[in-house]
């Protein structure tokens, strides 16, 4: 047996696959950051989306090339039925639950926007339907549409359907899969960047903001850490100084989480969430590769890992549950009951709905689980087309004269 002393084992590369606490601290604390922003209490709040991105993205790709390594291959169809089993029980939850009650005891604004938007979430092309509605994220986000909010999972699942696609084709073409999606990932993060800032616009940035082309930076630079080029650099680092990296980069972060405020940060648009992204897929890659640093030890806190557990569910709830609440309602009390009804929402969703299916339906999976799928969708298009709409305001103009 070979003796490895502790310096040469901090430089040695991170087993991929290995699994870390800290980043299931790291979804508790993305998730924390949209909660006060959408309560009014974190101007960058919404940041927290990034990070949710950087993460999704190095986890997804560190899936994909695991699998690569053991077979040579992606099976689409596996990957794709995972993402399903983990992603649509939940959804189809909140739209069901979310539309039925918004329809009984809304104003007809806000189910007029619900039966509409519905359909483009259950397609996981919501964001371009917004877009197309020129409903613009900053100035009239919370106004009365209830899913506005899942413009981001629409493009977490539009990149889950291109990104296994390319990278399977890489696997087939070319030896050294992994530094290929590095190149890929990295050129085709900087030309996501270009196109963000050749678009944006300095009066109303919801285009940059809500594009699933002008956003796959942030995904992407997750997948390039994620690769072993990358993870050898971040080897290379001694223990002390992937510590500090750890802290510099959460200090950063932080700054940057205080000081964007949206519209008014233009530079957001010109390459300040491409920096935070990338500030942001580091630090997940420093959090496995030094995951008994300080950081890294405080995001392994049992419930800043448990807020982290639920929060995909806690993610789809809050934004429908701050709409519904009366706008009386203001202030601690306010925020104190829609993280409460959130968080309960949350963890029913996931252990009685989102981990049974996950873990332990045998009837989600093969023939029985694409049957199960297909009547999970068309339940979702009866509902659109059952619930009737609510009549079209009418402006009798006689009375303007």
């Amino acid at each position: 047996m070979t003796y490895v002393r502790p310096a040469q084992a901090a430089r040695q590369p991170v087993q991929r696959g290995a699994h870390s606490p800290a980043l299931d601290g790291l979804r508790g604390v993305a998730i924390l950051g949209v909660l006060l922003f959408h309560t009014g209490h974190l101007p960058g709040g919404f940041l927290g989306v990034d990070l949710f991105f950087a993460l999704s993205g190095y986890l997804i790709t560190d899936l994909l090339l695991r699998e690569v390594e053991a077979t040579g291959a992606v099976s689409l169809v596996a990957f794709w039925g995972r993402r399903v089993r983990r992603l649509l029980p939940a959804l189809a939850t909140v739209l069901a639950g979310v539309t039925v009650l918004v329809w009984a005891v809304s104003p007809p604004d806000v189910v007029a926007t619900t039966l509409a938007d519905g359909p483009w979430v259950q397609l996981n092309l919501v964001n371009w339907h917004l877009l197309a509605e020129s409903a613009g994220y900053w100035d009239r986000f919370g106004q009365a549409r209830v899913f506005e909010h899942l413009w981001s999972i629409a493009v977490e699942e539009q990149f889950y359907l291109v990104w296994p696609v390319l990278l399977l084709v890489i696997a087939r073409c070319v030896r050294r899969v992994d530094r290929w999606v590095a190149v890929v990932g990295l050129l085709a993060s900087v030309a996501s960047l270009v196109l963000m800032v050749a678009l944006a616009s300095p009066v109303d940035p919801t285009r940059v903001y809500t594009g699933t082309d002008t956003r796959a930076f942030s995904l992407l630079l997750g997948a390039v850490v994620a690769t072993r080029p990358v993870l050898a650099l971040l080897a290379r680092l001694g223990d002390r100084a992937a510590g500090a990296a750890q802290v510099s980069l959460v200090v950063g972060i932080g700054v940057l989480w205080w000081l964007a405020d949206g519209v008014r940060r233009p530079w957001l648009f010109t390459g300040g969430l491409f920096a935070h992204s990338l500030a942001a897929a580091l630090l997940v890659g420093l959090c496995v590769r030094a995951r008994h640093r300080v950081v890294a030890t405080v995001l392994a806190w049992r419930p800043l890992r448990w807020l982290g557990l639920v929060s995909y569910s806690l993610y789809l709830w809050h934004w429908p549950v701050a709409v519904l609440v009366p706008a009386q309602w203001a202030g601690l009390p306010r925020t104190s009951l829609v993280c409460g009804v959130s968080i309960g929402l949350a963890a029913l969703s996931k252990y009685l709905v989102e981990d049974p299916v996950r873990f332990r339906a045998t009837w989600a999976r093969g023939r029985t689980g694409v049957l199960a799928f297909a009547a999970v969708m068309v339940g979702l298009a009866v509902l659109w087309l059952a619930l009737p709409a609510p009549a079209p305001v009418t402006v009798d103009i006689t009375e303007l004269q």
